[in-house]
């Protein structure tokens, strides 16, 4: 059964940070709140956490996970040749909704694929920062199953997810107008790419990265 703990007006965040890490340091899944939707976190370097996160999923067994962390001097242990470009638009944006494709740094011990972009980003949730704070990077995705809209509240993503949740921290309902994906940026080419657009628009990336430009247009049948 899915542990619970309420946090959402900072009395108890302290203990139900140190319950998630506990829970995450032995490769068990939690549900976290970010700035936007419930989502499931596990150690980033956890080869079981990673396997069941992948099976709740449905993904691949070699799937790229998103990444989070809790500071941006964080990303220069994980990535590889991290741009100018993708400087800025870190110290810009982050902790917020936009996330920079990344090279991943091929010498790391970790489940994750090094063939592919590494999906890096910092939130903007105290909970959620809270506990990278002292977990260090987290794998994390949002908390829906396949086809169905990802969470606003604890209630749908345990109704969801549950099964396979080892702890909850329940930071009541997010709001419904940021519950939208975050911003994708691709920092692995030159110039950057929006590759998704999302909370972050390209008129603001534009304002402190200049260079960037927009995905490709959808094709017209």
């Amino acid at each position: 059964m899915t542990q619970r703990i309420a946090c959402g007006d900072g009395v108890r965040r302290e203990p139900a940070v140190a319950a998630a890490h506990a829970a995450i340091r032995r490769g068990d899944l939690v549900v976290i709140p970010t700035e936007s939707v419930y989502a499931i976190a596990t150690d980033a370097f956890s080869s079981r956490g990673l396997a069941r996160m992948r099976e709740v999923k449905g993904y691949d067994e070699r799937s790229p996970l998103p990444v989070m962390v809790g500071s941006r001097s964080t990303v220069a242990g994980i990535a590889l040749r991290v741009s100018d470009e993708a400087r800025v638009l870190m110290e810009s944006f982050w902790p917020g909704p936009l996330t920079l494709l990344l090279a991943p740094q091929p010498t790391l011990a970790w489940d994750m694929p090094d063939d592919a972009p590494l999906a890096v980003r910092m939130p903007l949730h105290p909970v959620a920062l809270a506990l990278l704070a002292v977990s260090g990077p987290l794998a994390v995705t949002t908390a829906n199953l396949p086809g169905l809209p990802a969470p606003v509240d604890v209630d749908d993503a345990l109704s969801q997810v549950g099964g396979d949740i080892a702890l909850a921290l329940d930071a009541g309902p997010l709001a419904q107008e940021a519950a939208l994906a975050s911003t994708i940026v691709d920092a692995t080419v030159d110039p950057p790419r929006i590759v998704r657009p999302g909370l972050v628009t390209f008129d603001e990336l534009t304002r402190y990265c200049p260079s960037i430009v927009p995905g490709d247009p959808p094709v017209t049948p």
